[in-house]
């Protein structure tokens, strides 16, 4: 069996010293680019492999990062953790994943297993409020999308995004409105709801007045059908011409009620979302909804993470409406054209 390549030898390889060797190996972002290609060829060619276990027991951490999401199924969070990962790599750490199933004590028993692990710090979506929550942790720990505990959130600013899609519908001249909400229970279902309610009643001190209709539900498909469903089962005066969505599952299952009960999008309703996942670009019709910069907010997340010192203050970043086929202009509104015409 042929011996397995030491630092050393990547280091005799590379032309440089064990120490610059080490550096690469620990992420250091002060070795000089020319001499961290060098190390990263010899590596390559020699088909070295750290000892990680050995480098964690001298240094007490490893180059992993640690990502716990509420739901690994939820599209959204899936692509989260894709853009976690690679904003990881970029970074010379890998990634190790776990789902909390929207559970509180799961999550902190994932959290204290990364810390069993050493890792080099960790991310949490968190699955609710925990306001309460704060413990000293050896390492970063960095909050995603969803704050968990005390700890800085990097986040899409969901009142601004949320903001830009009551300003889409109420410029379409829909005026008999229904947000469906996400849980209370998260910072970001209540934000999203405040942004979008906010600048509707902004609009009507200012012009003419909605109707708007709240209705509380997951963020899951079968809340936006479930509650569209029951909308669109009214008398056609009695439902809204707009469905605003505080989530794209939701929206797409909004979509999935009206496509049931024959009522044609968007000729006869308009149906936004929140978050844009793959999904709402292959719905028929393709779904308006709001971009969240799922890799911007990773890599802000894992620079945060890796900063020295780390990260201690929230970032916010907003986010940006995507108009697509889902929304148009309001039925009444048409009609009204029509006979003036």
């Amino acid at each position: 069996m042929s011996k397995m390549p030491t630092v050393k030898d990547v280091a005799e390889y590379a032309g440089v010293s064990v120490g610059t060797v080490s550096r690469v190996l620990s992420g250091e972002t002060a070795v000089k680019p020319i001499l961290r290609e060098k190390v990263n060829g010899a590596i390559s060619a020699l088909g070295y492999r750290p000892n990680v276990t050995a480098r964690a027991l001298r240094t007490n951490r490893t180059n992993v990062i640690g990502l716990i999401v509420p739901d690994i199924t939820n599209p959204f969070f899936a692509q989260l953790a894709a853009s976690v990962e690679r904003a990881s790599l970029e970074c010379g750490h890998s990634l190790m994943l776990a789902s909390s199933h929207d559970d509180r004590e799961a999550e902190q028993s994932h959290v204290m297993a990364f810390l069993d692990r050493s890792v080099r710090g960790i991310i949490v979506v968190a699955s609710s409020d925990s306001p309460g929550l704060h413990f000293e942790a050896p390492v970063p720990i960095i909050s995603l999308d969803r704050r968990f505990g005390a700890f800085p959130l990097v986040s899409t600013n969901h009142a601004q995004a949320a903001a830009l899609i009551a300003d889409h519908l109420y410029g379409l001249g829909h005026r008999r409105i229904t947000y469906i909400a996400g849980p209370a229970n998260t910072e970001a279902g209540r934000m999203r709801q405040e942004g979008f309610v906010s600048k509707i009643a902004r609009f009507g001190k200012i012009g003419e007045p909605v109707e708007l209709e709240i209705v509380h539900g997951k963020f899951d498909y079968d809340s936006g059908e479930r509650i569209a469903r029951e909308l669109l089962s009214r008398p056609t005066l009695g439902r809204p011409t707009a469905i605003a969505a505080a989530s794209d599952q939701q929206a797409i299952g909004a979509l999935r009620a009206a496509r049931d009960l024959k009522i044609d999008v968007p000729r006869k309703l308009s149906v936004t979302g929140f978050d844009d996942i793959s999904l709402a670009n292959l719905v028929v019709p393709r779904l308006t909804t709001i971009r969240q910069p799922a890799d911007m907010l990773a890599r802000r997340a894992v620079g945060l993470l890796l900063d020295e010192p780390p990260g201690s203050g929230d970032e916010m970043v907003d986010g940006s409406l995507i108009v697509r086929g889902s929304s148009g202009p309001c039925p009444q509104l048409k009609t009204v054209v029509s006979h003036t015409n």
